[in-house]
């Protein structure tokens, strides 16, 4: 270890990482985002590191085992304080892994008490009374009960936690937030002598994130959207550096995967066919008719995309709409339909880098999971913001130096894939 980290953070996907690297870069930290647990030290000075897991959905067992693994090695970069990052919309089921993963974080670190909050109000996903919105109505009524693998059905985010969690889960409510640091450290002073382990903290605003950062400088481990990560740099000292975002300028062609099934992604798909772009819409239940219908699609895809793409970006999706996806998977079965159109995504991204591909737009958590390990990457540098929580990263794979940006699926305005492209032209 040649420069100790401030902050050490394990995402539980890889565009939830990007989304917290992005948040700790405007607010005045040098971030490195590492694809799954690196091998070997750290080699660059830097005050944060992000490491990604693919996480989320897999069993808990596997989560905390990676979980721990990427702490381990956190803590061997010097790491003053670890946080523990999750989407948004707090995605998961009754069995975890928010709760779980958190919980054995905390034994690692011999500690009894942390705090939970998705809140990530530029976005528009708030916490009141202890229940999440998603813009002006509540989690379950935001298009997330439709979610094909953690459809959320409750927005009261102390019931959900409570129910993936050993330890007595308590509230930290936006009235004490509201009076500051001073405030919250009392309430969890009060909540630790009732025997509670994990608080969930509302905020509204921004404001509310920054008044909530001085009171968690003192916790080992800290649980939270990317919201959260405005207020910590600041702890250690740190202002927000405008160079800290400067990539070199982009080169090659340019493409956009879409795997999420999202609101928000579903219009993103829809604005940029309506551009008049190429796009090509796989269909699950032909690439499972045989072993080798697949990768029939993924040649078929390649010779599609080649002579478009020296006039433009191209588009190629398994977004589609709730009823669609149900039908598929009610043929296919939810694990085996993920994993059939994940696997896809990421031989088409294959054939593409070969095409000269190296400016991507990648859409869904799991998607850029996939695409990301495709395409070899193993650290990304993280660039300027084109949406709240969503960076350009600069990447280096077999074929060179490629731009990427992992978009969450619930994330990004309506025109989000022409306009990130757009950004990068000189």
């Amino acid at each position: 270890m040649t420069h100790p980290i401030r902050l050490g953070c394990i995402a539980d996907d890889f565009t939830g990482a990007t989304d917290l690297a992005n948040n700790l870069v405007r607010a005045g930290m040098r971030v490195v985002q590492t694809i799954g647990v690196p091998t070997e030290p750290l080699g660059a000075e830097v005050d944060a590191v992000v490491v990604a897991l693919k996480s989320r959905t897999i069993p808990a067992a596997q989560a905390i085992a990676q979980s721990l693994e990427a702490l381990r090695w956190l803590q061997a970069q010097g790491a003053e304080q670890i946080y523990f990052k999750y989407c948004s919309t707090f995605d998961s089921t009754a069995a975890g892994n928010i709760g779980p993963v958190t919980e054995a974080l905390m034994a690692a670190l011999d500690t009894d008490f942390t705090i939970a909050t998705p809140a990530f109000p530029d976005n528009g996903r708030t916490v009141f009374k202890g229940y999440l919105f998603v813009g002006d109505v509540l989690l379950n009524e935001s298009g997330m009960q439709h979610h094909p693998l953690t459809p959320m059905h409750d927005a009261n985010l102390v019931r959900v936690l409570q129910a993936q969690s050993q330890g007595q889960v308590g509230l930290i409510d936006h009235r004490c937030v509201a009076q500051g640091a001073p405030a919250v450290l009392a309430r969890m002073a009060e909540l630790q002598a009732q025997g509670v382990r994990l608080a969930v903290v509302d905020a509204v605003s921004n404001d509310d994130l920054l008044r909530l950062g001085p009171a968690l400088k003192h916790l080992p481990l800290v649980t939270a959207g990317s919201g959260v990560a405005i207020g910590l740099p600041a702890n250690f000292g740190l202002r927000a550096n405008p160079t800290a975002s400067q990539l070199p300028p982009a080169s090659g062609t340019q493409a956009i995967v879409s795997g999420s099934c999202s609101t928000a992604t579903r219009g993103q798909v829809a604005h940029f066919i309506a551009t008049g772009r190429p796009a090509f819409a796989l269909d699950p239940l032909a690439l499972a008719r045989s072993p080798e219908a697949a990768a029939e699609v993924v040649a078929q895809v390649c010779a599609w995309a080649a002579p478009h793409l020296a006039s433009g970006p191209v588009l190629v999706y398994a977004t589609a709409e709730p009823e669609a996806v149900k039908a598929v998977q009610a043929q296919l079965g939810v694990d085996a339909a993920g994993a059939l159109v994940e696997h896809t995504l990421a031989s088409i991204t294959r054939g593409l880098l070969a095409l000269g591909v190296r400016q991507w737009v990648v859409a869904g958590g799991e998607t850029s999971g996939a695409c990301v390990q495709a395409l070899g990457v193993t650290q990304m540098q993280i660039g300027p913001q084109i949406d709240p929580g969503v960076p350009w990263c600069l990447a280096h794979t077999s074929a060179g130096q490629v731009h990427l940006t992992l978009k969450s699926g619930n994330f990004g305005s309506a025109d989000f894939f022409t306009k990130a492209l757009a950004q990068l032209q000189p």
